[in-house]
């Protein structure tokens, strides 16, 4: 704890967790592990969180666009990216997935932590967005895999975390019937989940 916030370190850097924003767990650090981000990169990070994907990106892209549709979560981000001297390669969204983003804006990486945990209750506070992903836990990994496509370049990659809960076979399908080519690059078995982190190539 600093100053009364929670404080992750990864990697040498030091993130702050806001009240109400999701603190980095096993999800985010598959991710985090594995980010394949080259020099030149125009990188989406889509549910942003406390930014920890997105300024580790932006390390090496060129240009890093983040949204999350928790405000707090936004105001987070953007501190992290001050604290850790990548504010001017990040542009913060407050916004639901690709709707607040303009038509024609394409990325070369798209990186997604979806909520994928099944749940029959609407979210009722920001965080809940975070993890609630509809009765069958895919409300939300649904509807970013239909207008993924649009704002992928050709040759564009996308990593994505998902849960043996929510269907994993339904995502690689979804994503080959869009013409990706996709690659199961590990897993990580906890208590009653495993975690897939899934890479999918536009071809």
């Amino acid at each position: 704890m600093v100053n009364g916030l929670k404080e992750v370190v990864y990697g040498g850097l030091r993130f702050y967790v806001f009240d109400g924003v999701y603190e980095p767990a096993e999800d985010t650090f598959l991710l985090a592990d594995n980010l394949d981000v080259c020099e030149g990169d125009i990188v989406l990070d889509m549910g942003t969180g406390c930014g920890i994907l997105s300024v580790l990106s932006a390390l090496k892209a060129s240009f890093v666009v983040a949204v999350d549709i928790n405000p707090q979560a936004v105001k987070c981000a953007k501190e992290n990216a001050k604290r850790n001297s990548v504010r001017n390669k990040i542009d913060f969204i407050c916004g639901n997935l690709f709707d607040p983003l303009r038509t024609g804006l394409r990325f070369t990486l798209i990186l997604f932590n979806p909520p994928y945990l099944p749940s029959e209750e609407e979210p009722k506070t920001w965080i809940e967005y975070a993890w609630a992903g509809g009765a069958d836990g895919r409300r939300v990994i649904d509807r970013f895999l239909m207008d993924l496509p649009r704002y992928l370049d050709c040759g564009g990659r996308l990593l994505m975390v998902q849960s043996s809960l929510s269907d994993i076979e339904k995502t690689i399908k979804l994503l080959e019937e869009r013409d990706f080519k996709v690659e199961i690059t590990c897993r990580r078995r906890l208590f009653f989940e495993t975690i897939t982190l899934i890479k999918a190539l536009k071809v």
